[in-house]
């Protein structure tokens, strides 16, 4: 026990010191020049010119967007125009064109028929199983009521009456296609106070006002033509008109401060977000309710209710910004320097267990020096190295032990 706890504490003070050993393959030599000079190219190519890591980056990016439509469309026997079909009306950077219309008009409070063909009904009994049912356009009281010319009845309901029916046929308003989007975005990186605008300050209002987006030939352009903007996600208005949809417009700032401020513009990209339901049966498309109050003469509250059918917009800004920056480039060059010596790494697990002699770089590599063979050294004659075999050179300079393969045992 006692010579077990003693081995225990002299294994404990050691120390171990890099022994270099210098093997002259053409096969380890090879390797381990590839493997630096792929480690060389990565960093350079990828971390330092592709990734910027050099740089210090700010996500954090502030951004304010103003949106304004304008056009003029035929729907439902009258001209519809920017207050008649934008919601809301506010110009945010989420915001709604309307496509499609039901209108169901002189609602009043009181007791009607359910119009859903799912609350048909042959007794009072086949009503009760809709009690709190929130598909209905009101509450179920229960009772079957007769429909004129019918052989099933419809279950009653108490609210705004006559109930909707939005299974009705309605034509949409296909001149959406040549409606325009001013989009106007400003944006901010606080880390740099760096702040830019998604178009030229020196833009005038009547290039503005002639301009149309297009990805190559003008990509400052503010103004976006509705029919543009699907074209570019696959979509086109007579496939949306309908049912409605939800387009994404995002604006994507990637900024080199360390080039002139010029060259921070923004790249514009268009998506349909609402794709994978896009061929669902049910909760296709994009729809919402609202309705105008009005009161008669004797002060009865009555409304129309309006069922719209919309394609949705919502505009998206993302970004990022970059500059010099010497605390990231000094980490990143020593990951660099460090990550080369993975190369030696790779060449040991070769030279210890692939290749010929392996066991013979093994004792060469790994050697156990006790005080006892320090001091036997040391009683020699000044200036005497430890004996080598023949074949085996040592370095006076560096210390380092040179093991040819002509000397290794097949």
């Amino acid at each position: 026990m006692g010579s077990w706890a003693w081995g225990c504490i002299t294994d404990f003070f050691t120390y171990e010191t890099t022994k270099s050993v210098v093997v002259k393959s053409w096969s380890v030599g090879i390797i381990n020049r590839i493997v630096q000079l792929l480690i060389i190219t990565y960093f350079v190519g990828w971390v330092f010119i592709h990734e910027k890591a050099y740089q210090e980056i700010d996500t954090g990016i502030e951004s304010s967007v103003m949106t304004k439509v304008k056009g003029f469309g035929y729907h439902h026997n009258k001209v519809m125009d920017v207050a008649d079909y934008v919601f809301p009306q506010q110009g945010a950077g989420v915001f709604c064109i309307m496509t499609k219309l039901i209108i169901t008009e002189n609602q009043f409070q009181g007791r009607c028929a359910e119009s859903g063909r799912n609350f048909s009904c042959l007794t009072d009994e086949d009503c009760h199983k809709h009690y709190g049912s929130v598909l209905a356009n009101g509450a179920i009281t229960g009772v079957c009521l007769e429909v004129f010319n019918k052989t099933r009845g419809q279950c009653e309901i108490e609210g705004w009456c006559p109930a909707e029916n939005d299974a009705v046929k309605v034509k949409p308003m296909l001149d959406v296609n040549n409606f325009t989007i001013f989009i106007k975005n400003s944006i901010r990186f606080p880390l740099f106070d760096v702040t830019r605008g998604n178009f030229p300050t020196s833009m005038t209002s009547e290039e503005i006002k002639s301009c149309t987006y297009h990805p190559e030939n003008n990509p400052f352009c503010p103004i976006f033509r509705v029919g543009d903007v699907l074209s570019y996600t696959g979509q086109s208005v007579k496939s949306l008109a309908d049912k409605g949809g939800e387009i994404g417009i995002n604006i994507q700032w990637k900024c080199n401060l360390d080039l002139s401020i010029e060259k921070c513009v923004p790249q514009y990209s268009f998506t349909r977000l609402d794709a994978p339901f896009a061929k669902n049966a049910v909760s296709k498309g994009y729809n919402f309710r609202f309705a105008k109050y009005y009161k008669t003469e004797n002060g009865t509250e009555f409304r129309t209710l309006h069922k719209a059918y919309a394609i949705r917009f919502d505009v998206m800004v993302t970004g990022h910004a970059g500059k010099f920056n010497t605390v990231p480039t000094l980490i990143n060059l020593v990951a660099a320097f460090t990550s080369i010596g993975l190369g030696a790494v790779l060449c040991d697990v070769i030279l210890l267990n692939f290749l010929k002699g392996a066991e013979q770089y093994k004792a060469k590599k790994f050697e156990e020096v006790s005080e006892a063979q320090i001091e036997a050294t040391m009683a020699q004659s000044p200036g005497s190295q430890l004996s080598l075999k023949r074949g085996m050179k040592s370095s006076y300079d560096s210390g380092a032990l040179s093991l040819d393969t002509t000397d290794q045992t097949v």
